[in-house]
């Protein structure tokens, strides 16, 4: 281990030790982080951008970011530096400064930096972005913005403490999907909604493993590239195999989210905001194919109930996912099509399925289907659309994508249309979701309190203890 890394941990312990209980120590904050607003790059200046996470969804974020034209790149972070998957990125940037550990970035060059992304594994989204925002550093964080409910929820606090700019990365948000369920809603065309059907039903990468493992792999080498204890950060700590790294952290409960965590943030986050969902007040798990306590179902049914909403009637959210659990549709669907704008998944585009990504939205009058990502909603069955094409709104085009959004927010010229106000508590439905599959048991929830009331041991794991060495990113 580093000397400056211990150096860096051993500070932070003893700021951890002297803080009050619910502050963060007033001198690990740096001095330019001020709660009032973190500045804003101006209007005629690039945003000066460094990543963190640069391999496979990171690399992604990454170019697509450089493309809008709007940010210079001023440093490249990745536990794995060097790996084949992170090459391609280094070779775009040969100047940048390059880290394996984004505190070391932070403590050399943080006046260089205004902005970060974060596309790494979900369990290490919370510290990098608690320690950009105490920074002052506005944050591109993917989807979804944590791993447990406690983090989302101290994500959510400190954005609005530091006063940064925030982006959840559902793209869905700057697209067509968003602008037009908006216009819909505003106009009266979506309402009273009492149901929705979400469902994913592709194969995942843990669909040909043993659901009767008795124990996590077996500890392996660590690739000469890279940096193991910084990869685990804050989760409980697991030897290094190869089964949790290049994406396969998503299939473990320790590590990631599962097809819930992956795709809910792209089928259900214009529902969730519009319809002002909130979070739920019961989650049950009503089919869980060959459950473990390691790794995800290979097949899930989950039904979230939410309450009314001031004029706006209960809804149900029954997810499905896994290659033999297809949800009903209801008559008139039509064919089941992929948009072929959906983004490549593990490289690949997505294959077509029984009943591909998307949703089913019933209401008192009307039934519409729709897809993922920025898929638009169409009325079912046909004949009702073509009765209600007259009455349809104009849906207003996006004024710039998701990464562009989150750059010129960055700017003053925008707001974003994904910040952690409004991921934060759609996040915090599949952080729930995910508890109820883990424990394979009926969650009652307060809204109100955001206590679990009938289950104390899982109302103890929606605040799961960090790994030692990291609880001073949790004294926010």
């Amino acid at each position: 281990m580093k000397t400056e890394e211990i150096s860096r941990r051993s500070f932070l312990k003893r700021a951890l030790a002297l803080s009050a209980a619910s502050a963060i120590p007033s001198f690990w904050i740096p001095a330019h982080a001020r709660p009032a607003g973190a500045p804003r790059v101006s209007a005629n200046d690039k945003v000066r951008v460094a990543f963190i996470g640069i391999g496979q969804r990171g690399g992604e974020i990454a170019k697509e970011l450089y493309k809008t034209g709007l940010c210079d790149v001023v440093a490249l972070c990745d536990v794995d530096m060097g790996a084949p998957h992170t090459q391609e990125v280094m070779n775009m940037f040969p100047k940048a400064p390059r880290f394996q550990d984004f505190r070391v970035m932070f403590d050399r060059m943080a006046e260089k930096i205004d902005a970060v992304t974060v596309g790494v594994p979900d369990h290490s989204h919370f510290p990098i972005t608690i320690e950009a925002m105490a920074h002052g550093k506005h944050v591109y964080v993917e989807k979804p913005m944590a791993r447990t409910f406690e983090e989302v929820e101290l994500m959510t606090r400190a954005a609005e403490k530091y006063g940064v700019v925030t982006q959840m990365g559902n793209q869905g948000h700057s697209e067509a999907n968003y602008f037009q369920f908006k216009a819909w809603k505003e106009a009266g065309i979506i309402k009273d909604v009492t149901a929705i059907t979400a469902h994913m039903n592709n194969v995942r990468r843990w669909h040909g493993w043993n659901p009767r493992i008795k124990h996590m792999p077996m500890g392996e080498p660590v690739p000469e590239t890279m940096d193991w204890d910084t990869w685990i950060g804050v989760a409980r700590y697991h030897d290094y195999n190869h089964d949790y790294h290049l994406g396969q952290w998503r299939c473990w409960y320790d590590f990631g989210m599962g097809v819930l965590g992956d795709w809910g943030a792209h089928i259900l986050d214009t529902a969730h905001e519009f319809l002002d969902l909130g979070l739920p007040a019961e989650v049950n798990p009503l089919y869980l194919k060959d459950h473990n306590p390691f790794f995800f179902p290979m097949s899930s049914t989950i039904l979230f109930k939410f309450p009314a909403r001031g004029d706006m009637p209960p809804v149900d959210i029954t997810w499905y996912d896994g290659l033999d659990n297809i949800p009903a549709v209801p008559e008139g669907y039509g064919v089941s099509e992929i948009d072929p704008n959906i983004p490549t998944v593990a490289g690949g585009k997505l294959q077509p399925a029984k009943l591909n990504p998307g949703k089913e939205i019933y209401t008192k009058t009307l039934t519409f289907k729709g897809g993922s990502h920025g898929s638009t909603l169409s009325i079912i069955p046909d004949e009702k659309a073509r009765e209600m094409a007259s009455r349809l709104p104009e849906v207003p085009q996006s004024p710039s994508n998701h990464y562009a959004n989150f750059l010129l927010a960055c700017m003053g010229r925008e707001q974003t249309r994904s910040p952690f106000s409004v991921a934060g508590p759609l996040s915090q439905v599949f952080c729930l979701g995910v508890l109820s599959q883990r424990l394979n048991r009926k969650l009652v929830f307060d809204r109100d309190t955001k206590e679990i009331t009938n289950d104390p041991e899982a109302n103890r794991m929606l605040r799961v203890p960090p790994r030692e060495g990291w609880e001073q990113y949790y004294a926010i």
